[in-house]
């Protein structure tokens, strides 16, 4: 338990210090920025022309109801391009604070780049040094989902592709300003609220192109979950089970034959916590998390002799080897019997099977919008089988038939850590000596992947819900789907498609795309507070914040604070 103590201590001075630097309140619900381009130069032209810039697009004189600007500044090599889409049903004063906040905070999200994205739930900010100003951008492309899924897909997928279809009929035909919401019965008491918008700049054709790709990408993102977003430059989209949007429609803007002008907007935004998590926490679970894994792994460096590395068990020499044939699946599941469903992911779901010499496994039966080719997936299953280590879920094979594909796991009985830790019941029975086990398990497991298997491995969506476990409670990493392989000396790896999920993702993954293991140990520090904490933190709930790394920081100080060190 000294490990706890050492982690906490290091998270409070490092917290101590953010507070002295970051005020906790903010005006606008923040997303995620998206930083590329080049570094400029500091006092440069550039930079001189790149304040002009915001400063336009913060104090516009635009007609009232107007919620896109675009302005250009500079010549040449030094020339920057910018526009500021407000959300269609945010009236003039909330998109002005928007403008006010996304341009006032642009340069520290995204320093000395010549190029960024900043998104906001309000409004979202782009300016760059290449042109930008009506044309249509598909990349970079963010999603984000909510973690649960819905409890009928049969239901709700038909229903959310008419409720998306017609709404991005209206914005695009009907709409002035690009812009729909609209609402459709999911059961008798439920219903699915829809989002869809482009920036005003692009065409209506180049509209339609952009929000019919985002619908097509939902399948392969965000399948059967109860919430989603896709947001790309041009357009976004979102659907929720609750009522995010103003409920009231928004007037449309006057019709403006030229670039709008600037003008001077007044009046202060209203504070959110909501910014303390995306600021001021990424910093500090990132020193919180750094230090708790080097701490771990120190210490399992050290006592390696404690622990059983096996690889090698058996060399996998062909893919075929391990392939097994689909009617014996089918039979040892019961024909994918819901009686036998242990689960259900974003990339299928997972059924508990009997061969016939009564050995167990889980069968995941990948969806069939996974998007991932059969070459991909057999190269996939190969790597995966080849790692083996008591704090990994094995693979034990696949099986390939038709459209459908299948992987074989060996069966752990205590299903996922989630289960546990966030049920009010079974997590009394996860006592500090338990949960001690199970961070350690996970740590030895990473870093297995990190450093000591043939192959580097980054996850990349490390949570409780993929973590199992077995009879003896032990840890195991599953869930492989994200996974990326580096090669030889490889240390970072840059994607334009981020996918993960909420609140487990490193800042320099949200932000640039890149992943290491570093994102690994940023997830890992989250896991390990919420098996500290039994809180998730996705839902967390509380009056004195909106999430649970927000929590923790503000109770770091609490008089409980000293029975932590203690742990």
């Amino acid at each position: 338990m000294a490990v706890f103590g050492l982690l906490f201590l290091a998270f409070s001075s490092t917290l101590l210090l953010l507070l002295l630097h970051f005020n906790l309140n903010s005006a606008q619900t923040f997303i995620y920025p998206i930083c590329s381009g080049v570094n400029y130069t500091t006092n440069s032209t550039y930079q001189t022309n790149l304040k002009l810039l915001l400063s336009s697009l913060a104090n516009n004189n635009s007609p009232n109801n107007t919620r896109f600007f675009n302005n250009t500044v500079g010549r040449s090599s030094d020339r920057i391009y910018g526009l500021l889409q407000c959300r269609g049903d945010m009236d003039s004063e909330d998109c002005k604070k928007c403008a006010r906040t996304a341009t006032n905070e642009s340069t520290t999200r995204c320093p000395s780049k010549t190029k960024a994205i900043i998104y906001y739930d309000e409004c979202w900010l782009q300016y760059s040094n290449e042109s930008l100003i009506s044309r249509l951008q598909f990349d970079p492309t963010l999603y984000l989902y909510n973690e649960n899924n819905v409890t009928d897909p049969n239901l709700f997928t038909p229903k959310l592709n008419d409720l998306l279809g017609s709404i991005n009929d209206q914005a695009v035909s009907i709409s002035p300003n690009r812009f729909a919401t609209g609402e459709d019965n999911y059961t008798s008491s439920q219903k699915i609220y829809g989002l869809v918008q482009c920036t005003e700049d692009i065409s209506r054709s180049d509209c339609d192109r952009c929000l019919r790709r985002s619908i097509s990408e939902f399948p392969g993102c965000c399948d059967k979950r109860q919430g989603a977003r896709v947001i790309k430059p041009s357009c976004n989209i979102r659907y929720e089970l609750y009522d995010f949007y103003q409920s009231q429609t928004a007037a449309p803007p006057p019709q403006i034959t030229s670039p709008p002008n600037t003008n001077t907007t007044r009046g202060n935004g209203r504070k959110s916590s909501k910014n303390v998590v995306l600021i001021v926490v990424p910093t500090v679970i990132a020193a919180l998390v750094l230090l708790s894994i080097v701490a771990i792994f120190f210490c399992l460096r050290r006592n390696k002799k404690k622990f059983e590395i096996i690889e090698n068990a058996d060399e996998i020499s062909t893919v075929e080897s391990l392939q097994f044939n689909f009617a014996t699946v089918e039979a040892a599941t019961d024909n994918f019997s819901d009686d036998n469903k242990l689960g259900e992911g974003g990339f299928g779901a997972v059924y508990k099977g009997k061969l016939s010499e009564e050995r167990e496994i889980a069968v995941k039966r990948l969806s069939r919008n996974s998007g991932q080719g059969l070459e991909e997936f057999k190269n996939e299953v190969l790597l995966l089988a080849k790692l083996q280590h008591r704090n990994l879920v094995r693979l034990l094979g696949f099986c390939i038939e038709g459209r459908e594909k299948l992987l074989i796991y060996e069966f752990v009985p205590n299903a996922s850590l989630d289960k546990f830790i966030f049920d009010p019941i079974k997590r009394t029975y996860l006592d500090w000596e338990r949960r001690y086990k199970i961070i350690g398990g996970i740590a030895r497991g990473l870093l297995y992947l990190h450093e000591d298997s043939r192959d580097r491995i980054i996850h990349r969506d490390l949570k409780a819900s993929n973590i199992l476990l077995d009879a003896e409670m032990n840890s195991k990493i599953s869930d492989f789907g994200m996974a990326r392989l580096f090669v030889l000396d490889q240390t970072q790896g840059t994607t334009s498609r981020i996918v993960g999920t909420y609140g487990y993702m490193s800042p320099e993954y949200a932000m640039h795309g890149h992943f290491s293991v570093k994102s690994d140990v940023f997830s890992f520090g989250v896991l390990v507070l919420e098996i500290i904490t039994g809180q998730k933190n996705n839902s967390f709930d509380s009056e004195r914040a909106e999430d649970l790394l927000c929590y923790v920081s503000m109770t770091a100080f609490s008089p409980l604070f000293p029975f932590l060190l203690n742990l």
